[in-house]
């Protein structure tokens, strides 16, 4: 079959329209695009030894490109990629949590991160006219002058350990022997001393609706961080967190449990050449139930783990010398980053 000069303009025009990625504004010398799956070698270019090597995005990158509710942008100079921001739209359209913000090192100190953030916020509020706040977390504290732009929500502390696989065995042996020798016998405490691996989804949708929920266990900012993501514990986040594939785990105190924990399954990330990272995320302020929780955790993904591990445990304040201390002790499994918070923040947009 033989096509017509205009009907093969308009192939070529297509097929170059996709190949060049969709244009979504420009400013200050900077062409700004919706970000496409041939971008990912040169966002990893300008991502070299970015969160000291615990980057995400690696893994993430083609998963966000097809996230429902998100948006990608990067920003090009004279055709080069420079920078890239993302925006997850939650809390049933009302919300943007901003993440993935990276700037190549030859573009940082010239405001390249400023303007590509009020590019993706316009961007977002002309898709999802409904978005009033933006959210976000950072492990860095910026300073007074920045912070005074945004409402400080809460912060967590991180406690990070990094090791080898096949050592997290006698790490967790270690850690169980430990809670051994000052587990109370039956009786003599009323704090709940057991932990389920909650499975039920309409179990686990029943405590994350509770309307206590966020009061009985100190959510930070009234909301659930998972993976440096904050969410509300409402209904339109549900869906959310189940494409997450988290493993939950819960206080066996009733439909009202007083402290709750998941983690994300572990992914690549480029630390020491090629590591795995898990990201617990811990709920509640009873510690002997946070000790158990770790446990609990390591041992699920005890088969999954390989090579160099680095696993994040982020958790309430009052939690941090406890864990530390709990955590002590192994030669060969130690505490690879000194004490650290992450932030979250909001902002109007």
């Amino acid at each position: 079959m033989r096509l017509c000069r205009y009907c093969v303009c308009v192939i070529l025009n297509v097929c170059l329209t996709a190949m060049e990625g969709q244009r979504v504004g420009e400013s200050d010398g900077l062409t700004f695009w919706l970000a496409k799956p041939q971008d990912y070698d040169e966002v990893m270019a300008i991502s070299e030894d970015i969160y000291d090597g615990n980057d995400y995005l690696p893994h993430r990158y083609h998963i966000w490109l097809t996230e429902l509710d998100r948006v990608t942008i990067i920003a090009r100079r004279d055709g080069r990629l420079v920078a890239l921001e993302s925006g997850l739209v939650v809390d049933g359209g009302q919300t943007v949590v901003l993440e993935g913000l990276r700037v190549c090192p030859n573009e940082r100190g010239r405001g390249v991160a400023g303007v590509i953030q009020r590019v993706t916020d316009r961007y977002i509020k002309q898709a999802y006219p409904s978005v009033k706040i933006k959210r976000f977390t950072r492990g860095d504290n910026p300073g007074p002058e920045k912070l005074s732009k945004f409402i400080v929500l809460a912060r967590r502390v991180v406690l990070s350990l990094q090791g080898d696989a096949k050592d997290f065995n006698s790490f967790i042996l270690g850690l169980k022997a430990k809670l051994a020798s000052t587990e109370k016998p039956e009786g003599l405490t009323t704090i709940p001393q057991d932990l389920l691996v909650l499975k039920d989804g309409d179990h686990l949708k029943a405590i994350l609706l509770d309307p206590d929920l966020s009061s009985r266990l100190t959510l930070p900012g009234g909301a659930i961080i998972q993976d440096w993501q904050p969410l509300k514990p409402i209904e339109s986040n549900l869906e959310i967190l189940q494409r997450r594939n988290l493993t939950w785990v819960v206080d066996s105190s009733s439909d009202k449990p007083m402290f709750m924990s998941f983690h994300t399954p572990p992914y690549p990330v480029p630390l020491n050449g090629g590591s795995l990272r898990l990201n617990i995320d811990m709920f509640g302020e009873v510690l002997v139930l946070a000790k158990k929780a770790l446990v609990s955790h390591l041992e699920q993904v005890r088969e999954e783990i390989h090579g160099s591990v680095v696993v994040h445990v982020y958790m309430p304040p009052a939690l941090w010398e406890g864990m530390r201390k709990f955590c002590e002790g192994n030669e060969r499994v130690k505490q690879n980053r000194h004490f650290w918070e992450q932030m979250f923040l909001e902002r109007e947009i």
